[in-house]
């Protein structure tokens, strides 16, 4: 091997280690930013379905993870419980839709601690855009039709769509996406009426 090689072998391994090291430092730029932007979309929903604060303590300090069917089907969920005072005051919970038309749908739902929803909001979802995106309250005021709604003020035969006799608009050309999102909606309520204590757990 003479001198020319050697030297193109050594130029061409440190071309290749600085990109390496370029690749790394960009992903460890673009994970941060990630991370940071996920963050602030968290923090962004919770106050839109939480109650106005100040609280003991931030919904996100006082986070864990529930395993409920109810709530998801295949995977633990976050719950975001809030205290007034060293009381019970609202809480945000993690819902899975499993049965939307293109998949599961993300829901963050808020309850006040009686079990009353206070707003709720489509985190995720792979919908029909013009169809079934209609869950998403950039694209209409829908979803808002859950707020003040709890098991007393609406029995459990309303909890469906009008077209199936139920209290909730559906979607033109589009029935099984507002209805998972009502029926996943129900099933937190159930849940919750009887299982509030395991969202209100001071860790």
């Amino acid at each position: 091997m003479n001198n020319l090689t050697v030297k193109a072998s050594y130029v061409l391994a440190g071309s290749v280690l600085i990109a390496m090291l370029a690749l790394l430092i960009i992903n460890a730029l673009t994970s941060e930013r990630i991370s940071q932007s996920q963050q602030q979309f968290k923090s962004q929903s919770l106050m839109e379905v939480l109650p106005a604060g100040p609280f003991d303590y931030s919904p996100l300090e006082k986070s864990h993870f529930i395993e409920s069917k109810a709530l998801s089907p295949n995977s633990p969920v976050e719950v975001f419980p809030v205290y007034k005072d060293g009381l019970p005051l609202a809480a945000a919970l993690t819902l899975i839709a499993p049965d939307g038309y293109n998949g599961s749908i993300k829901i963050l739902l808020g309850v006040s601690v009686d079990g009353t929803i206070i707003a709720s909001r489509v985190l995720d979802h792979n919908e029909t855009p013009g169809l079934g995106d209609d869950i998403e309250l950039r694209k209409s005021t829908w979803i808002n039709s859950f707020s003040s709604t709890s098991l007393e003020t609406l029995p459990d035969s309303q909890w469906n769509i009008k077209k199936e006799g139920g209290q909730f608009d559906g979607f033109t050309g589009a029935t099984i996406t507002p209805r998972a999102v009502v029926k996943a909606i129900h099933r937190a309520l159930v849940w919750y009426e009887s299982n509030s204590k395991q969202v209100f757990i001071q860790t």
